[in-house]
């Protein structure tokens, strides 16, 4: 029994050539739309940070500088100290995703290998959290870790404040376990023979065949850390220590807007670096463990 594929465009209207005319044009209206909605306002930051104020004032606006060069974004980094900035967010970004891998990694491995008692209640329960806005847990979180129960310390402008409450995302450890689930249980049960315990068959089967799901949780944890702003808007309240975004923010007000411009360029660079470097990585990780074969 052969199976149709069904598709928006049937197999017998693409053999004729208004068919494939209509094809070709829905695709590259669709890719020139998704182009212009995420490419433009990227080049619009970019051009706009080499104007002055004046310029970008300007009512109609100009298209392309006057003049162009990198003065504004030296100017930006020295006016508004972004190495120190810079180097917060590195720190925060860096301890995050450890510790997200540190406790995502064995919860996941356990919820699909050990299948601990209750394990599918903790799993619904940890995914049902996803349902809730992240302004609802923004209180409670908080006060939690303005006093820290058990041992009562207050972890406001601590990097810990930050590094904690990241550790518990359900869909980074949704993604593990749904990855861990298609290894064979076959090769741990062979492992176990061997005299391995669960722990060691974690750190030397599982680990080195989860490299493409642990790249992608890696990236989603470094970027979430890099951009988020609300939570160390509340937890970081020493300028000192703030991160990129927050600080950014803090200067809004006293910073010429071209400059601002440039601040948020250079802030941008390092995630769309990385989205462009592990673009593979990422596509791959979110599709394997999708399908059984």
């Amino acid at each position: 029994m052969t199976t149709v594929e069904r598709t928006l465009i049937s197999p017998w209207a693409m053999k004729k050539r208004r068919g494939k005319l209509l094809y070709w044009l829905v695709f590259a209206l669709v890719i020139t739309l998704f182009t212009v909605a995420f490419v433009v306002p990227l080049l619009w930051m970019v051009l706009g940070a080499m104007k002055t104020a004046p310029e970008l004032a300007r009512n109609p606006p100009t298209l392309l500088p006057e003049s162009f060069g990198a003065g504004a974004y030296t100017e930006a980094w020295e006016f508004m100290d972004l190495a120190k900035y810079f180097t917060n967010t590195v720190i925060i970004a860096a301890g995050a995703w450890l510790i997200q891998l540190a406790v995502q990694v064995p919860a996941a491995y356990a919820l699909s290998k050990l299948r601990p008692a209750l394990g599918r209640w903790i799993l619904a329960l940890m995914l049902a959290t996803l349902m809730l806005p992240a302004s609802a847990l923004l209180v409670p979180t908080y006060l939690a870790i303005t006093e820290v129960p058990i041992v009562e310390v207050n972890l406001v402008n601590s990097p810990a404040a930050i590094w904690l409450p990241a550790a518990a995302n359900a869909f980074n450890i949704y993604l593990l376990k749904r990855f861990f689930d298609q290894i064979p249980t076959e090769l741990l049960d062979a492992a176990r023979i061997d005299g391995a315990g669960s722990v060691t068959t974690m750190w030397r089967i599982v680990l080195p065949l989860s490299r493409p799901i642990i790249a992608v949780v890696s990236i989603f944890s470094i970027v979430a850390a890099w951009k988020d702003f609300i939570w160390p808007l509340l937890v970081l309240q020493d300028p000192e220590i703030q991160t990129l975004s927050v600080a950014l923010q803090r200067f809004e007000p006293d910073t010429p807007i071209n400059l601002m411009l440039a601040g948020l360029v250079l802030a941008s660079i390092p995630m769309v670096v990385a989205f462009l470097i592990f673009q593979r990585q990422i596509l791959a990780g979110l599709t394997a463990g999708s399908l059984k074969g």
